[in-house]
């Protein structure tokens, strides 16, 4: 068992942060937690627990090794959408427990098909559409040929959603790019409604443009990055509050990650501190040296500039970041001792370091950051 550190999930934090998208998005929209990449680091098993005691029951994610983690903790209670990755081996498994999945190309739509009569169930598929971000989805020269499949085989072949991802909604460079992706979508959507397939919910926006873009909200958002308490971005942020007489965030941050000091020590004027020469110790000082390092997910991006709450003060991570361990400036704290609290993410004494800052401080996007947290280091709820 990991015990270098813990990370705590609020569930007061996620209540408050789904109240507010719920009413933001209004009763008829239904809210899918994106809970791909171990729950953006909060733990797939525990974050579902919590997000559906907060009323959440339509789940999100990449692969099946991610739907099965959800299915075992809450299994038929809630909907699992599956939008990426299925293996052959796995689809009988997802048809046969009723997972919703993405079909994006031909030989899915009929792997699912023979699978689905082999089990003589119906297949819970959402038609994506290739609309400009040119990743996955049918182009619209394809669909006439998917259209056929689900005509002649609707004893097998439900078509749930019909869907597509917008290609960076979270910037304003984008606007051109996403506003045509939208255009698309609704044509190509007439065009299979037209054609006899009508499907059952529509579905576009992620955190990013259900913000920045109202109309894509349609019948299901899948919401990632704000569920957690985090914008998708610092543009993102400040539309949403220009559009409110009330400049408060109205998002709390779930996740806090805490350690625990490990070792103290005086560094002499003139000293190295760490791997190689990235800090030299320019005047007396006193390191503390935590039990986190990069395996843990603390990047060596933040060599040097990252930061740590210790008895309610900022201080500054010197040196690399090493594999299992970082050193930081604690020369202004005067009783610190082996043991004493450390605040990798979180607030402390009304202080707080977010994991936006993390970005700030790196080239790293906030997504990224909180997914590199190991899986290793439990996770509670409080």
């Amino acid at each position: 068992m990991h015990t270098n550190s813990t990370i705590e999930l609020n569930s007061h934090a996620y209540q408050q942060n789904i109240a507010f998208l719920k009413k933001t998005f209004g009763k008829k929209v239904i809210l899918s937690s994106v809970v791909k990449g171990n729950a953006y680091g909060h733990d797939i098993t525990q974050f579902v627990k919590m997000a559906f005691d907060s009323g959440v029951t339509h789940f999100s994610v990449f692969d099946v090794n991610e739907a099965k983690i959800a299915h075992a903790v809450l299994g038929n209670q809630i909907t699992i959408m599956i939008m990426g990755f299925i293996s052959e081996l796995d689809m009988e498994w997802v048809i046969e427990n009723s997972i919703e999945f993405f079909v994006f190309d031909k030989m899915r739509l009929q792997l699912a098909l023979k699978t689905a009569k082999k089990a003589n169930k119906i297949a819970k598929i959402h038609i994506e559409v290739e609309t400009g971000m040119n990743r996955t989805g049918f182009e619209k020269r394809e669909l006439n040929a998917v259209i056929k499949l689900f005509k002649e085989e609707s004893d097998f072949l439900y078509c749930k959603g019909f869907c597509t991802h917008f290609a960076g909604a979270e910037s304003i460079s984008n606007y051109y790019r996403v506003a045509k992706q939208l255009e698309r979508y609704n044509a190509l959507y007439e065009y299979i409604c037209a054609q006899g397939i009508k499907p059952e919910l529509k579905h576009t926006a992620c955190s990013a443009a259900s913000i920045m873009f109202p109309e894509t909200r349609m019948d299901l958002v899948r919401i990632g990055i704000m569920q957690y308490g985090l914008w998708p971005s610092l543009e993102v942020l400040v539309y949403f509050l220009n559009t409110k007489k009330n400049k408060i965030d109205p998002l709390q941050r779930v996740i806090t990650w805490k350690s625990k000091v490990m070792s103290i020590k005086t560094v002499t004027t003139g000293e190295f501190i760490g791997y190689g020469t990235s800090f030299l110790a320019e005047k007396k000082m006193k390191i503390a040296v935590i039990p986190i390092g990069y395996s843990h997910g603390y990047s060596r991006a933040l060599s040097n500039q990252g930061r740590v709450l210790i008895h309610g003060q900022r201080c500054i991570v010197v040196g690399s970041v090493n594999m299992n361990m970082i050193t930081v400036d604690v020369t202004n704290i005067e009783k610190l001792k082996k043991g004493d609290e450390v605040v990798l993410i979180g607030s402390q004494n009304d202080v707080a370091i977010s994991v936006a800052s993390f970005s700030d401080l790196s080239n790293l996007l906030n997504y990224e950051l909180l997914t590199r947290i190991s899986k290793t280091i439990p996770r509670k709820i409080i």
